[in-house]
């Protein structure tokens, strides 16, 4: 591991004067310490934000706000969440060991970088680790890629399950930037597709901080988070939905989808809501609905398998919402 300089952040305004270029934040550590280790992230200051009060889960009129150090396992187990928004709670659980839970945070999830694992080795080119460099995944072996919000410089898949729950659920990250400002961005472009500039993964600006995830009130009390994996537990997505509904007179009058193991970001496509909203539950409603998502995918070989798995998968959730 490259040396660092270490720094503990007493409050937020020492965070954001102590953070210079070649820094990062530190609070779980459980995926920035395995990229240093690996060398992939070689950070020149490591700031410790630990105990700067941001762990606390709070009411905010209908909905809660959730700072931005709350542990994976507090935001899954905390009661109101469970009964009011149990998709988050069902995507957290499903997301690592409860040993990770345990110590990954809200904010640091939502950052989490992709497990391509031609991004962690530092033998093949990688556009997202060095601009510019190429992308070995082009023409390499594929399994855990995206095949929607691809370029033609990435194919890098967003790894992420509790960001898949929150794009359903229309969450908001707030945080102050390097000049103490606060600042609010709704979940929908929070994450940026790879374009251009794979390493530009969020709209933070340099020296940002998340403070807390805004969640408002659930809009449909039918919700459902399925993920399909090589294995029973601590394994990404190889397709995940997170489903909010709500019927009334057997008609769908509200519809939310998002989706992990499929896109660059993690995604949810407003056309797919809008074609089941005001709908009776079928399942040629659900394949239309199949068809719409999957329409712009790109698949290559080794992740041609994932289009009629989302079918299946997206069939049944909406299957199961809709009893």
């Amino acid at each position: 591991m490259k040396p660092f300089d270490y720094y503990r952040a007493a409050d937020l305004t020492e965070a954001a004067t102590t953070h210079q270029p070649g820094s990062v934040f530190i609070a779980g550590g459980t995926n920035l310490v395995d990229l240093m280790k690996l060398q992939v992230m070689t950070p020149d200051r490591v700031i410790d934000i630990a105990r700067l009060g941001l762990d606390r889960i709070e009411d905010d009129g209908d909905g809660l706000r959730i700072g931005a150090l709350v542990s994976n396992s507090d935001l899954a187990g905390d009661p109101r969440v469970r009964k009011r928004w149990p998709v988050l709670s069902r995507a957290l659980l499903a997301g690592a060991s409860g040993q990770l839970r345990n110590k990954a945070t809200t904010g640091g999830n939502l950052l989490q970088r992709t497990r391509c694992p031609y991004f962690q080795d530092l033998a093949t080119p990688c556009n997202k680790r060095t601009p510019g460099s190429g992308c070995a995944a082009m023409g390499g072996e594929l399994r855990n890629h995206a095949v929607l919000g691809t370029s033609a410089h990435c194919l890098a898949l967003n790894p992420g399950d509790m960001a898949v729950a929150l794009r359903a659920l229309d969450a908001a990250v707030e945080f102050r930037d390097a000049q103490g400002i606060a600042q609010a961005h709704p979940i929908a472009g929070f994450h940026l597709p790879p374009g251009t500039t794979p390493d530009v993964e969020t709209v933070l600006p340099p020296g940002a901080l998340i403070t807390s995830v805004a969640l408002p009130a659930p809009q449909g009390d039918r919700q459902i988070y399925r993920k399909v994996r090589d294995r029973a537990s601590y394994a990404f997505a190889l397709v995940s939905v997170a489903a909010v509904l709500r019927l009334e007179r057997g008609r769908i009058v509200h519809a939310a989808l998002a989706f992990g193991g499929l896109g660059t970001v993690p995604w949810r496509d407003p056309a797919v809501d809008a074609l089941l909203t005001g709908e009776a539950p079928s399942m040629a409603l659900f394949d239309k609905a199949a068809d719409l998502l999957l329409h712009p995918a790109q698949p290559r070989e080794g992740t041609a398998f994932k289009l009629p798995l989302t079918r299946r998968l997206l069939r049944a959730v909406l299957e199961e919402a809709t009893q």
